[in-house]
């Protein structure tokens, strides 16, 4: 069985992301330092991981940090405004969402519509990758209210 979700309002206000893909990368490292995936589109985000926290599947936290492009490699103290639930071959893999700002109503779409296609990618994916389980993301909970128009 699976560990389940903590609640939003227990996880930290702020963390350290180590930045594992630049915004607009195509390729995802890997921890040991070696090509993980080539990706035939770019990453519209920054992505990476907190170390200091484990995430469901026992990997660290990934992350996703808004705003423009950091290098590969940086650490970053950013706020964690959200969180997208999501199941990567039946276990739990959640996605922190991060950064300096509020999100944006449409950094909020972007992260919605761009898990969303992940997600069926994943699920496409599986048999190759010999993940059973289901891929898919559950939405998004924000820790801030919707912007105002």
């Amino acid at each position: 069985m699976s560990p389940s979700r903590p609640l939003l309002a227990d996880l930290p206000d702020h963390v350290d992301v180590v930045i594992e893909v630049t915004r607009g990368s195509r390729v995802k490292w890997g921890a040991d330092g070696g090509v993980d995936f080539l990706s035939p589109v770019r990453c519209p985000f920054n992505y990476g991981s907190v170390p200091a926290v484990a995430g469901a599947d026992g990997d660290p936290a990934d992350a996703v940090v808004l705003g423009p492009g950091l290098p590969r490699g940086s650490t970053h103290r950013v706020r964690l405004w959200g969180r997208v639930r999501f199941l990567d071959g039946g276990r739990l893999d959640d996605k922190w969402i991060c950064g300096t700002a509020p999100p944006s109503r449409s950094e909020r779409a972007d992260v919605e519509r761009f898990f969303a296609r992940y997600a069926r990618l994943k699920q496409l994916s599986g048999p190759l990758r010999r993940a059973g389980g289901a891929s898919r993301s559950e939405g998004v909970d924000w820790r801030v209210p919707e912007p105002e128009r």
